[in-house]
């Protein structure tokens, strides 16, 4: 389960250099199966990896000037805060067990797995759709930005108690988001996410360094995995049909999501 653990570690960073995003989706999962990693560590570790990989998938996204940075600000500094409370004060309380009904048992790990596989369903749902390609992206790029400041503010939020809770980057809900109430191409939403994300990751990932014990070598290795997924990812996006892809690797994620709310809710 070990070698098939680091090919999973290296898929988390290919899904990101290929489509820009769902890589995160998959590393909760492989810590918590493949390394057996107990859930409630498995979220923290997840902020250090997706967070570091994100990171290294913004460079040469700033390259080719499709990072806003100024808007990855504007809806970083809710997201930042909202996944650090979370981290350093919410997750912490929660109850372990959550609550139990005879001899059913809700724990605080079967808690926060549900909760990521109803995400995983959500987040599936998205890529599977097929979107209309907006053929003025390229004409759009320099317009000036809008901002609608209210609804930024709560789905920054909103992303940021998502990533607090489970440890995914919530880049299926941040490009929705800035593409609506930023106005951003589709490429640039793409990039300017992955600094979002990249920021409130591992911000969130310093409220939980006093709370767990942390297993570096484990992370390290992952994290330097994922990110050899995303160089090589980067190199084939342009000989790949992304579209396609994405909706592949949907279907891929409904299925997992499926699997993780039988497995922790009838099989356990």
């Amino acid at each position: 389960m070990i070698i098939t653990g680091y090919f999973a570690s290296v898929l988390i960073g290919l899904s990101l250099g290929l489509i820009g995003g769902g890589g995160s989706i998959l590393t909760v999962p492989v810590l918590v199966y493949l390394f057996g990693v107990e859930p409630v560590l498995a979220t923290a570790y997840s902020l250090f990896i997706v967070g570091t990989t994100s990171l290294i998938g913004t460079v040469p996204k700033y390259r080719e000037e499709l990072v806003s940075v100024k808007t990855a600000v504007i809806f970083g500094i809710p997201a930042i805060f909202a996944v650090y409370a979370t981290r350093a004060f919410l997750v912490p309380i929660i109850p372990d067990p959550v609550f139990s009904i005879g001899t059913f048992v809700f724990s605080k790990g079967m808690f926060l797995m549900t909760i990521f596989a109803v995400l995983m369903v959500f987040a599936s749902i998205s890529m599977i759709r097929t979107k209309k390609v907006e053929k003025s992206d390229e004409v759009e790029q320099d317009k000036p930005i809008k901002y609608n400041y209210p609804m930024i503010l709560l789905e920054g939020t909103v992303v940021g108690v998502l990533t607090g809770l489970v440890g995914a980057g919530g880049g299926f809900l941040i490009i929705p988001a800035l593409v609506l109430f930023s106005k951003l191409p589709m490429k640039q939403a793409v990039g300017t996410s992955l600094l979002i994300i990249a920021a409130k990751s591992m911000l969130g990932f310093l409220g939980d360094i006093s709370h767990y014990n942390i297993d570096w070598l484990l992370l390290f290795t992952v994290t330097a995995l994922a990110a050899a997924g995303i160089f090589v990812g980067n190199r084939f996006s342009r000989k790949v049909d992304g579209e396609k892809l994405k909706k592949a690797f949907g279907w891929f994620v409904l299925v997992m999501g499926i699997y993780i709310l039988l497995k922790e809710l009838y099989f356990k």
